[in-house]
C-alpha cells in the first residue's frame, strides 16, 4: 500500500515537530544536565544502600532521603570546598614554587644514583648534561611549561569553585530522585519497554547493573588504593599526605593508579637520605600499585556480569571523551550496546532453522 502525499508530509511535520521540542527541551535543562546526570549516577549506584538506610530508620523515606542528603554533602562538597579553599590559600607558594624553576641551578648528581640497578650510569649521564647547560638556556626551556602551568593552576582553581555548584545542585536532584525513585525507575522502565519491548527493559536493567559495577569496582578500588597508598606515606613520615591521598585518589579514577605519587614519594625519601623507609615504602608501593588487578575485577563482577575489558574500556574511553562524568557513561553505553547486539546476533542464530529447532538439535 502506498501512503498518500498527505500522510507523508503529516509524519514528516511530527516527527520534526517532535524533535523541536525534544531539543529545545536538552538546550533549556542544558545548565542542569552535568548536575543531573551525576546524580542518576549517584542515585543508581547507591539505591541498594538507600533502601537499608530506609530499613533502619523505621522505613520512613523521609528519613532516609535526608540521611543520604548528608552523607553526600559530607562525602562530596564539604572535602571539595576544603581542597579549594587550602588551594586559595597556597596559590603564592604555589606559583612562587613554580616560577623559582626558573632559576634553577643543577649541581652534582645525588651519590645514591649509583645505588640504582640497570639505570644508574644513564640517570647520572643525563643529570650531567642538564647540569653543563647555562642558566639562561635551562630558563628558556623551563618557560613554556612554567607559564602553562600557571595558566592551568588558576583556570582549575576557577573551574573547581563551578564544580562546586554543580555538586549542590546535584545533591539536591539526588534527593528528588531518592524520594521518587520507584517512580522514576517505572517510568524508564515503561519508556524502554515501548521503545524495545522485553530487550529495551533488560538493556535498561542492565544499564543500572553497569553503573552500580563501575561504582563499585572503579571508585571502590579506588578508595582502597588511595587509603592504603596513604597509610604506607603516613608511616614513612612523608609530609602533605592529605594532598597526596587527594590526588592519588583522582589518579585512580582516572585508571592511571597510585604508582605516580608513591614512587615520586620514594625517589623524595630517598633523595632525602631515608633509605631504609624509603625502601620499605618502595615494597608497600609495589603491592598497593598491583592490588588493583585483583581488586577491580572482583569488585566489578560483584555488580553485574560483564566482560571486564568491556568495562575497563568503557571507563577509559568515557573518561576521554566526556570527562569525569565518562567514568559512568562509557560503561553503561558499552554494555547496553554489547547486550543488545548479543541478543539480536543469538536471536538470528535461534530464528535461522525454520522448523524452530536450536542449532544443532535434531527431531
Amino acid at each position: 500500500m502506498i501512503a498518500k502525499p498527505s500522510e507523508i508530509t503529516r509524519s514528516t511535520l511530527a516527527v520534526l515537530f517532535i524533535g523541536l521540542l525534544i531539543a529545545s527541551s536538552l538546550w533549556i535543562l542544558r545548565p542542569f544536565l552535568f548536575s543531573l546526570a551525576w546524580a542518576v549516577m549517584i542515585v543508581v549506584a547507591t539505591w541498594p544502600f538507600m533502601l537499608l538506610v530506609q530499613r533502619r530508620c523505621w522505613h520512613k523515606r523521609w528519613i532516609a532521603v535526608v540521611v543520604m542528603s548528608i552523607g553526600l554533602l559530607l562525602v562530596l562538597v564539604l572535602p571539595l570546598s576544603f581542597a579549594i579553599v587550602t588551594i586559595m590559600e597556597r596559590t603564592g607558594d604555589v606559583v612562587g614554587l613554580v616560577d623559582s624553576l626558573k632559576t634553577l641551578r643543577i649541581g652534582a648528581p645525588p651519590a645514591w644514583f649509583e645505588k640504582i640497578p640497570l639505570v644508574s650510569h644513564t640517570l647520572i649521564e643525563r643529570w650531567q648534561h642538564l647540569a653543563e647547560i647555562s642558566h639562561q638556556e635551562l630558563s628558556a626551556k623551563l618557560a613554556p611549561y612554567v607559564n602553562a602551568t600557571l595558566k592551568w593552576f588558576v583556570a582549575q582553581v576557577g573551574a573547581m569553585g563551578t564544580l562546586v555548584l554543580h555538586f549542590g545542585l546535584m545533591i539536591i536532584l539526588s534527593a528528588v530522585l531518592y524520594a521518587q525513585g520507584e517512580k522514576a525507575a517505572e517510568l524508564v522502565c515503561s519508556f524502554a519497554r515501548r521503545l524495545a519491548g522485553d530487550r529495551g527493559q533488560e538493556a535498561a536493567m542492565l544499564s543500572a547493573a553497569a553503573i552500580r559495577s563501575v561504582a563499585l569496582g572503579i571508585v571502590g578500588t579506588a578508595i582502597v588504593q588511595s587509603a592504603l597508598g596513604g597509610l604506607g606515606l603516613i608511616v614513612a613520615g612523608v609530609p602533605a599526605v592529605t594532598l597526596l591521598i587527594a590526588v592519588m585518589m583522582m589518579l585512580c579514577i582516572a585508571q592511571i593508579g597510585p604508582g605516580l605519587v608513591l614512587f615520586s614519594s620514594v625517589i623524595w625519601l630517598y633523595w632525602s637520605g631515608e633509605n631504609t623507609w624509603a625502601t620499605i615504602l618502595l615494597a608497600w608501593s609495589v603491592l598497593v600499585a598491583i592490588s588493583d588487578n585483583f581488586l577491580r575485577p572482583f569488585l566489578i563482577r560483584r555488580g553485574a556480569d560483564l566482560p571486564i575489558i568491556l568495562i575497563i574500556t568503557g571507563v577509559i574511553g568515557g573518561l576521554v571523551a566526556f570527562g569525569v562524568i565518562g567514568l559512568f557513561i562509557g560503561p553503561v553505553v558499552l554494555a547496553v550496546t554489547y547486550t543488545l547486539l548479543l541478543a539480536w546476533i543469538n536471536g538470528t542464530e535461534k530464528c535461522s532453522d525454520p522448523a524452530g529447532q536450536e542449532p544443532g538439535e535434531t527431531r
